[in-house]
């Protein structure tokens, strides 16, 4: 195992298994609104369905996991869990954080979960697709290299017939279907009227999305 292999499993598992401890446990404890364990639960599922299960599998027209990644990876994160570790990552380590990030730098205002917001919404789309790069370059970029093609997904619909490459970096490539996922999740996370209506009725104005207690 190289020490890339090892950083990458390391990474998965902790941004996955993490948040599914923290968030239900600071849920049952009170110190979150009801809604954010909500929120938790369909991003995963937006997640798992939208694109995660897709990508794995290469179920339309790509590349299984298991083809474009190293023999090390698919011992330690077999290709049947791969898609729920990536689908719970995104809903805890992205999805929730971004909503914290957005609470906190515009200056905890909760009326952000109300209303749609702009600078709400372009936090949350900077730090999503931010990350989203960094994953890409630095965690999955082997796997995700040219000549390796991911499925067409639902939230992914140019597929890999148009994916053409945004920027290279250090020899390594991003491309638009790498991207796409999460500028359509981003604004369900940030103005769907489930979300709006629940912060509406749950979560008061002085509190935080992620670490107030709820009503």
């Amino acid at each position: 195992m190289t020490e890339e292999h090892l950083r990458v499993i390391i990474v998965v598992y902790t941004s996955a298994l993490l948040p599914l401890v923290i968030v239900p446990l600071l849920h049952w404890r009170k110190k979150i609104p009801s809604w954010s364990l909500r929120v938790y639960l369909v991003s995963f599922l937006f997640c798992a369905l939208g694109w995660e299960l897709w990508f794995t599998f290469g179920l339309l027209d790509g590349d299984p996991v298991n083809v474009r990644r190293a023999t090390t990876l698919n011992e330690w994160i077999p290709e049947h869990i791969n898609w729920a570790m990536n689908s719970l990552a995104d809903a805890g380590s992205i999805a929730l954080v971004a909503l914290w990030l957005a609470w906190s730098l515009t200056g905890k205002n909760s009326d952000i979960f109300r209303h749609w917001h702009w600078p709400a919404f372009a936090i949350m789309m900077a730090y999503c697709l931010g990350q989203n790069i960094i994953v890409e370059m630095y965690l999955y970029h082997d796997q995700l290299a040219i000549g390796k093609r991911l499925s067409w997904a639902p939230l992914a619909p140019t597929g890999p017939w148009y994916n053409p490459t945004l920027f290279e970096f250090r020899g390594r490539t991003i491309t638009l279907q790498g991207q796409v996922p999460w500028l359509l999740m981003t604004p369900f996370c940030t103005g769907s009227p489930s979300c709006w209506q629940t912060a509406n009725k749950k979560c008061p104005k002085t509190r935080s999305p992620v670490i107030a207690t709820r009503p």
